[in-house]
C-alpha cells in the first residue's frame, strides 16, 4: 500500500517554489484594465498562463481559452474527471501584517492571499495529480485540471468552458473545506437602488463608502458628514466606537467631518464571523436627523440590516433540516449625495426558499424607505446523495489520511465550481479545526495541513480514476 502523505512531504519543496510563484501574481480581476485580450484584466492572465507553462514542462497537454479559463490533461477513457480550481483571488483590502502579495512562512503558517483561497489547495491538487501521472499510475479516466480565473466575481471563465468543452462526467473542487462538501446552498444578490438627495437637512451625507465585493464582510467604512458642530459629532463618535467591538477615527477635513470605522472582514458565507464596519457606521449615524435619499439609506442599514445576517427583521428567517439555515451579507454599501446610494445583499439559501419570495420580502421594507429593489442572477442549491461514489471514495481517502471516522459530508453556504457539475462537490482543503481566513487579512495556511490535503488528493484521484 502505497504512504501517501511520504510521497507528499516528498513533493514540499518544489510544491512550495510554485505555489509561491503563482502567490506573488496579484491576480486580483480588474475590469479597468479589461481589454480584448484581457477581458478581466492582465493580472488574471498573468497567473493562467504561468499555471499552464508550469503544466506543459510537466508533460500535460493544455490549453488557455480566450484568457479566461484552462486546464491539463491526462489519461484516457470514456469519462472524464474534472478538478475543478481557481486562480484569481480577492482584493487583498487592508490590516495585513505582512504584503499579501509576498507570501511568508512564519511558525508552520504560509501567509499571503490565496494561501487558502484557493492556490494553496488548488496546487495541492495539482501536484497529486502530477505524482500519479509521474509514477505511471495507469488512468481509466480522462482527468482534467480546470482552472478559472473570476471565481470570486461572476465565474466568466468556467462559464466559457462549459460552452465549448465537452462537460465532465464528475468532478471536485479543492476549494473550500474537508470533509467532502456534497451540498452548497443557493445563492442570489438583491441590488438595492437608494435615491440621491439631504433635504433641507442641516446635517447632510456627502458620501458613505464600504466593501470591496458582494461575497466579503467589509472590514472598513467612511462616511464624510457635513455639520455645524463637528466637534460634538466628533465627541459623540468616539463614545460609540467605546463602545463597540469596532475601531475607529474622526478628522475634519475641507469637506466636512470624516469618520472611518474598522470591523473584521470575513467570507460572505459566514457574514456573523465578521463584524459590518458599515452596518456599524450607519448604526451611529442613524442617531442623528438626516433627511432625504441619506435617511433612507442610513436607517435601512441601521435598522434592518445590522446585525440581522438571517433576515429576522424581513420575515425571511429560514431553516431547512439537511442544508440549514438561510444568511445574507451585505458586502457593498455606497451613497453619494448628489448620485444617490447601492446596497447589495447576498443572499445564501438552502432548498424551500425562492429568490423570488427573498425579493418580495426586502420590497416590503425598502419600497417605504422609496429604495428600489431588483434581484441579480441566481444560483440554486445543489446537492448530491451522499451514497454517490465520489463522496464515498472521496470521504473514504479523507478518513484514511485523516483517521477522523466521525467525519460526515457537510453543506455550506460558500459557492464552488463543483455545483457546475451534477455529480460535483467541493473537497478541502481546510481542515475542520483550523480557522478559516479566506477573504480575510493574514490570509494564512499551516504548510502540514496543505501537504496533508495533498496526501488525500493522491488517495482520492487514483481511487477515482483506478476504480
Amino acid at each position: 500500500m502505497t504512504d501517501w502523505l511520504k510521497a507528499a512531504e516528498a513533493q514540499k519543496e518544489n510544491y512550495l517554489n510554485d505555489l509561491i510563484a503563482l502567490m506573488k501574481i496579484p491576480s486580483v480581476r480588474d475590469d479597468s484594465a479589461a481589454s480584448d485580450e484581457y477581458p478581466l484584466g492582465p493580472r488574471p492572465a498573468q497567473a493562467l498562463k504561468a499555471f499552464l507553462e508550469m503544466a506543459e514542462q510537466d508533460g500535460f497537454k493544455t490549453k488557455n481559452i480566450d484568457n479566461l479559463v484552462g486546464y491539463a490533461e491526462w489519461g484516457e477513457g470514456d469519462e472524464t474527471l474534472a478538478i475543478l480550481a481557481h486562480l484569481d483571488v480577492m482584493p487583498a483590502g487592508k490590516g495585513w501584517d505582512t504584503d499579501p502579495f509576498d507570501p511568508v512562512i512564519k511558525d508552520g503558517n504560509l501567509y499571503g492571499r490565496g494561501a487558502s483561497d484557493d492556490k494553496g489547495p488548488g496546487m495541492a491538487a495539482y501536484y497529486a495529480l502530477k505524482y500519479l501521472k509521474d509514477q505511471g499510475v495507469k488512468f481509466n479516466k480522462k482527468v482534467r485540471f480546470i482552472v478559472g480565473t473570476d471565481e470570486e466575481s461572476d465565474w466568466t471563465g468556467m462559464h466559457r468552458y462549459f460552452e465549448v468543452e465537452p462537460a465532465p462526467t464528475f468532478g471536485f473542487s479543492p476549494d473550500a473545506e474537508f470533509p467532502v462538501i456534497n451540498g452548497e446552498k443557493g445563492q442570489v444578490s438583491l441590488l438595492l437602488d437608494v435615491p440621491a438627495g439631504n433635504g433641507d437637512a442641516a446635517l447632510q451625507l456627502l458620501s458613505f463608502k464600504s466593501g470591496l465585493r458582494f461575497n466579503m464582510v467589509p472590514r472598513e467604512a467612511e462616511a464624510v458628514v457635513k455639520t455645524d458642530d463637528a466637534d460634538q459629532l466628533a465627541a459623540d463618535f468616539a463614545k460609540y466606537i467605546e463602545a463597540n467591538p469596532v475601531t475607529g477615527t474622526a478628522e475634519e477635513t475641507a469637506q466636512g467631518l470624516q469618520l472611518t470605522v474598522i470591523g473584521k472582514a470575513a467570507h460572505g458565507m459566514e457574514p456573523e464571523q465578521g463584524i459590518n464596519a458599515g452596518t456599524y457606521l450607519a448604526k451611529f449615524l442613524n442617531q442623528y436627523s438626516f433627511a432625504g435619499g441619506a435617511k433612507s439609506f442610513i436607517k435601512f442599514l441601521a435598522e434592518y440590516l445590522h446585525l440581522d445576517t438571517r433576515m429576522q427583521g424581513f420575515d425571511s428567517a429560514y431553516t431547512d433540516s439537511v442544508m440549514g439555515e438561510l444568511t445574507m451579507n451585505c458586502g457593498i454599501l455606497n451613497f453619494d449625495a448628489e448620485a444617490g446610494g447601492n446596497i447589495d445583499m447576498n443572499f445564501r439559501f438552502p432548498k424551500g426558499i425562492t429568490p423570488d419570495e427573498l425579493e418580495a420580502n426586502v420590497k416590503q421594507v425598502a419600497e417605504k424607505l422609496n429604495i428600489n429593489v431588483k434581484q441579480g442572477s441566481s444560483q440554486a442549491p445543489h446537492y448530491v446523495d451522499p451514497e454517490d461514489p465520489i463522496v464515498k471514495t472521496l470521504m473514504n481517502a479523507y478518513i484514511d489520511q485523516t483517521g477522523d471516522q466521525n467525519a460526515k459530508p457537510e453543506v455550506v453556504g460558500g459557492g464552488t465550481y463543483g455545483r457546475l457539475m451534477k455529480r460535483g462537490v467541493a473537497f478541502g482543503a481546510l481542515m475542520p479545526a483550523t480557522p478559516n481566513t479566506m477573504h480575510q487579512a493574514n490570509e494564512f495556511q499551516p504548510v502540514d495541513d496543505l501537504i496533508k490535503s495533498m496526501a488525500i488528493y493522491m488517495e482520492a484521484i487514483n481511487g477515482l480514476v483506478t476504480d
